[in-house]
């Protein structure tokens, strides 16, 4: 392996060399300062363009529109002929001669055509290689940075939610900085993550979710760390096209994230502050039924006596306040320019004393140090904390929600005068909710730096290089402490402390050679190379009996205490060249090596090839003659890729494990029960996309259409071994999956006058998985789910495989001679069912696919209104045709606990006494409809233009947040998952904190 590392940095370390050989000085002549200005409208209305870039081709001097859409910078240049550029997305890109001579004062005004589709953007498809949106035959989406701010969103992946087709967002918990998933067409592994990967202006950042402390499915996952304020804008490249030129680690799709830069001019600044009220949505219906049975065990003794019912949701659920406040400058001259930005976040959660509080520091600078080469760096410091609750979940037994859940409701949950809280779980050992929220104390710190150093440089009028250094390095520290004498399963007190310091870095270099072959077509050759590393170490030590006072685990019994290591060397490098025919056709190919220490060394480099084409039809004559009056613009394309996926292997798992032990008293090695596979090879992927996207009606009108289908082979899946051999199970390339889907996205403007716009945004995607293959049994649980969630051949990843109930020929419920229903029955080798003589169910209980958390397709509808300086905006997002298990109703129901409503109703004599404990081990009852339509959200605007000297706009801004939910769901969200951000445990709602509804008031101020 390090021969292997050291070739693969000497040939990045050449490339590097290359590059600085070929550069040769420059001469400067004399320049001549200039004034630019003018104003930037809109062609059709006439309304001003505010935030336009405008800026000479070639160089870094330029500014952005003013809220009038005016526009003034100075630049000292050499006299000659330039290019003037106006862009902004959602209109067409428009680029002036100007001559510069005597005259030093320079004044253009300019109209933009709208371009709903953005065909004419410049998107980064290979960490800073820019290319007209029109070449590219794969699918690319792009969000502005208006539309992540003033959404009542604290971090980036919330943002985008509903924003982008193909890109399933989906919030797993409501504390205040929840765990987040964005899945990209699907899921692309089954054993590894299927979250893309994350770029920060070239630089690959971490977007681990560690839970440290088990606090019940609400890990944080890093991109919390990066402010939504500091984002210029976000391009998002799906599928294995992105691969072929970022890496195997691109295989789920790219989410590339460009931080604010600074432009010449004076320092423009800006204040924005945000307050905010979280509050939850809805109850859980509750059992308020005022009496209790005098014998519960017994169906046939109704007696009851009064009681009193408590709420108990009233006492850990709260409201929630925030305050958020962002300032920010950016400026400079034709030679540097900056951004720098400080921001401050302390946002309150539902559960009762969580929080969550960010300090950011940001700062961009450009410098322009000779004619042909220009320095970039960036640097942002992070440091966060949150207070968390525990909700129990999946593997601990503590926590508010899980109290709530196992509680008796007719206990007074409030402490004594001598402040001790009584037991609320009278059967289970199971913690006070409301000795969770006030006694319990959890919580998290984090300090991230993240930095980067970029070279682009201008060789000759043809061959340009650009190189990106970027460090990501970020500490996270949890901690975790239970006071004695408390309601949980440690009432001796618990402690535990956990650290992770994480660090990577990414070294790339890319050359491209432009050149035209003749007058009509043009070639693009790009080289590339990338050298990335990472290193996690990770410690934690967790004890029991504490003494008094003390709330440091190492000062108690040791329960636990663990170190763990894993360094991660990836290489690779790409070939890419594209062909252009008079603006109209694109062609497309790329080869490109990619290699990952974590593999066996004779399968770790791999080759992966990707191919496109993109074809303006609209340009053609025929086309004008024939469809111009209709369609103004009309693109076909069409794509292939190949990629790996890495994320399925940690950094040894190729090794049968060795852990130490004692035997005999002595020290020794013992293997685990994994067999290690030295020849293991990465997951490989192949996709195919094609779509069209089409302008109509003078642009007023724009249609995306893409369809795609991805094979998944090879994938990593354990195998079980005869006992002969000594382990249980062995990691081997053994599985297929596929995703197959549509995306589509619908932009209009139906109206458009000086004083009124109003402008229309629809996407809907679907996403079709199965899971092909399945080597050795063709089925096994997913671990998480509580043996719920399975992968079965020929369904889709984790659907729910469990007991159902038994039925009638006509579909009813089959029910004992008592009247209860009950589980099927019959032979689980041959799922055929049994009957004895008399109709009942006989045999071993049978299970069965009883539900699917993949929803059938999901999408938006987002209007946004603007009458002079007023503006409305409106989002309702859909998630449809998918399934939860809602382990919370499964333990509400049952006598053993009975604080769910249905429980009350059997008291109150309008259900079977003991119906939920009858139907606890017949999972198909707990099986409930997911499907959901949201008011995502709801903001009104208004400008204050220019309301004092030096003050350019005032915004007030009122937003609202996950306002109403339309679904059916019995639960408080169906938008939840307690097993966080895992892959294949979907639709698991058991102890999850629900996502709050939000109300937000905010002022910006720019001047």
């Amino acid at each position: 392996m390090k021969k292997i590392n050291l070739i693969g940095k000497k040939l990045h370390h050449s490339l590097l060399l290359l590059l600085f050989l070929a550069v040769s000085n420059l001469t400067s002549g004399q320049t001549t300062p200039y004034s630019f200005s003018g104003n930037v409208t809109d062609q059709s209305s006439g309304i001003p363009v505010a935030g336009a870039s405008i800026f000479i081709e070639n160089t870094t001097t330029g500014t952005v529109t003013d809220f009038d859409g005016n526009y003034s910078f100075r630049a000292n240049l050499e006299p000659g002929e330039y290019i003037l550029v106006a862009s902004y997305l959602g209109y067409s890109t428009k680029k002036i001669p100007i001559s510069l001579g005597a005259s030093n004062d320079v004044v253009n005004d300019i109209s933009l055509q709208e371009d709903l589709l953005s065909l004419d953007e410049v998107v980064v498809t290979g960490n800073t290689i820019g290319v007209n949106k029109r070449t590219l035959g794969n699918a690319i989406s792009s969000v502005k940075a208006e539309d992540l701010v003033n959404n009542g969103a604290t971090a980036v992946d919330q943002a985008i939610s509903g924003k982008i087709t193909g890109a399933l967002v989906q919030q797993n918990s409501g504390d205040p900085a929840g765990g987040i998933s964005i899945r990209l067409r699907g899921p692309a592994t089954i054993t590894g993550n299927s979250d893309p990967l994350y770029i920060v202006d070239g630089i690959l950042i971490s977007n681990s979710s560690n839970q440290l402390i088990d606090l019940g499915g609400n890990a944080q996952n890093r991109l919390a760390d990066i402010n939504p304020n500091d984002v210029e804008r976000i391009e998002i490249i799906k599928g294995a096209a992105a691969a072929a030129i970022y890496g195997s680690r691109a295989s789920n799709g790219v989410v590339q994230i460009f931080t604010k830069k600074g432009k010449s001019g004076e320092p423009k600044f800006s204040f924005s502050t945000n307050v905010r009220v979280n509050e939850l949505r809805k109850q859980i219906r509750y059992n308020d039924t005022p009496l209790a049975w005098v014998d519960p065990a017994d169906r046939d003794n109704l007696e009851t006596v009064p009681v009193t019912r408590f709420n108990l949701q009233d006492s850990f659920f709260g409201s929630g306040f925030g305050l958020e406040n962002n300032l920010s400058v950016s400026g400079g001259n034709e030679k540097t320019t900056y951004y720098l930005s400080a921001s401050h976040l302390d946002n309150e959660g539902i559960i009762v004393n969580s929080n969550f509080n960010r300090i950011g520091f940001k700062a961009n600078i450009t410098q322009k140090a000779f004619d042909w080469l220009d320095i970039t760096g960036g640097f942002n410091y992070v440091r966060s904390t949150s207070n968390d609750i525990p909700n129990g979940g999946i593997n601990s037994a503590y926590g508010a929600i899980t109290g709530f859940l196992f509680s008796d409701n007719s206990v007074n949950p409030f402490p004594d005068e001598s402040g001790v809280y009584p037991v609320t779980s009278l059967l289970v050992p199971r913690t006070n909710p409301l000795e969770a929220v006030n006694r319990f104390d959890f919580g998290q710190k984090v300090n991230r730096f993240i930095t980067s150093v970029g070279l682009n440089a201008k060789i000759t009028d043809k061959l340009s290089a650009n190189y990106t250094l970027g460090i990501d390095y970020f500490n996270q520290s949890a901690t975790a402490f239970i006071p004695l004498n408390n309601t949980s399963t440690n009432p001796n007190g618990f402690a535990r402390r956990s650290d992770i310091n994480n660090f990577q870095y990414n070294s790339d270099l890319n050359l491209t050679y432009k050149t035209p072959i003749t007058d009509d077509i043009n070639s693009t050759t790009t080289l590339g190379g990338s050298w990335q590393y990472e290193e996690f170490d990770r410690i934690g030590i967790t004890a029991d009996g504490l003494p008094p006072i003390v709330e440091t685990a190492e000062s108690g019994s040791v329960l636990a205490q663990g170190e763990s290591r894993s360094q991660i060397s990836y290489w690779g490098s790409f070939v890419q060249q594209s062909f252009g025919y008079k603006n109209k056709l694109y062609i497309n190919g790329a080869l490109r090596v990619d290699g990952a220490s974590t593999f066996g060394e004779n399968e770790r480099n791999q080759l992966y090839a990707k191919a496109s084409l993109s074809y303006i039809l609209s340009e053609e004559d025929f086309w004008k003659n024939t469809f111009g009056d209709t369609f103004n613009v009309f693109k076909i394309r069409g794509s292939w890729g190949q990629a790996g996926n890495l994320t399925a292997l940690s950094a040894y798992q190729r090794f049968t494990v060795l852990s130490p032990d004692a035997i005999n008293g002595l020290p020794s090695l013992t293997p685990s029960t994994s067999q290690g596979d030295l020849n293991i090879a990465p997951e490989r992927q192949d996709e195919i996309e094609f779509g069209f996207d089409a302008g109509l009606f003078n642009n007023r009108l724009g249609l995306e259409f893409t369809y795609y289908k991805q094979d998944v082979t090879d994938l990593l899946l354990p195998r079980e071994l005869a006992p002969s051999t000594g382990f249980g199970t062995r990691l081997e390339n053994i599985g297929n999956l596929e995703n197959e889907g549509l995306e589509l996205l619908l932009r209009g403007t139906p109206v458009k006058t000086k004083d009124f716009s109003w402008e229309v945004t629809a996407t809907y995607s679907k996403n079709e998985n199965t899971v092909t293959n399945v080597a050795g049994g063709g089925q096994f649980a997913l671990g998480g789910s509580f043996s719920t969630n399975f992968v079965i051949e020929g369904e889709p990843l984790g659907v729910f495989y469990r007991q159902y109930y038994a039925r009638n020929n006509d579909g009813s419920l089959l029910l004992d001679a008592a009247g209860y229903p009950q589980s099927e029955r019959g032979n689980p080798d041959t799922g055929e069912i049994g009957r004895d003589a008399d109709g009942q169910p006989v045999g071993s209980t049978l299970s069965k696919v009883i539900g699917d958390p993949n929803p059938d397709w999901f999408g938006s509808l987002i209007n946004e209104f603007t009458y002079k300086d007023f503006s409305f905006r409106i989002q309702l997002d859909a998630v449809q045709g998918f399934d939860i298990f809602n382990w919370n109703r499964r333990l509400l129901d049952n006598r053993l606990f009975g604080g769910g409503f249905n429980y009350g109703q059997e008291i109150a004599g309008n259900r079977l006494k003991n119906l939920g404990q009858a139907q606890a081990n017949i999972f198909e009852e707990f099986v409930e409809d997911g499907s959901f339509v949201k008011l995502r959200e709801l903001a009104i605007n208004y400008n204050i233009r220019s309301p004092f000297k030096s003050v350019d706009n005032i915004r007030l801004s009122l937003v609202g947040r996950n306002l109403i939910s339309w679904d059916s769901y019995s639960g408080w969200d169906p938008e939840i998952n307690t097993a966080g951000q895992s892959n294949g445990v979907r639709g698991f709602d058991f102890a999850g904190v629900p996502i709050p509804r939000t109300y937000q008031f905010g002022v910006n101020v720019s001047f």
